[in-house]
C-alpha cells in the first residue's frame, strides 16, 4: 500500500511540486509537460503480459533502458521545452526505480 502511494505522489506530486517551485510563472503549463512524459509507459504494451505488479520497468521496457535515460539526461543541455521533458522523463525514472527497489525489498 505504502509503495503504491509513493509511485503515485512521485508521478502526480512531485511534478507539482517541481513546476511550482522552480517554474511558477508558468507552472501549469510545465505541470502538464511533466505529467505528458507519462506517455513513455506506451512502452509497456510491448510487453506479455502488459502488466506485472513486482517486474522491474528499468532495463525492461525500450523506453526504460540506460540507454533512454542517457538521452533523457542529455536533454537537461537542450532549449527549455525539452529540458523539462528530460527532467519529466527522468522524474518517471527515478519513480519506476524507487519501485523497482521498493519491491526487491518486499522480498526479502
Amino acid at each position: 500500500m505504502i509503495q503504491t502511494v509513493i509511485h503515485y505522489f512521485l508521478h502526480f506530486g512531485m511534478p507539482l511540486i517541481i513546476a511550482y517551485t522552480f517554474f511558477r510563472d508558468d507552472y501549469k503549463r510545465v505541470y502538464l509537460i511533466l505529467l505528458a512524459t507519462m506517455l513513455v509507459d506506451l512502452d509497456h504494451l510491448l510487453a506479455t503480459p502488459v502488466f506485472l505488479p513486482d517486474r522491474c520497468s528499468i532495463n525492461f521496457h525500450p523506453l526504460h533502458t540506460y540507454y533512454a535515460v542517457a538521452v533523457y539526461a542529455a536533454m537537461l543541455f537542450l532549449p527549455k521545452p525539452y529540458r523539462i521533458i528530460g527532467l519529466g522523463l527522468l522524474l518517471h525514472m527515478l519513480t519506476d526505480s524507487n519501485d523497482c527497489v521498493m519491491t526487491y525489498l518486499n522480498r526479502l
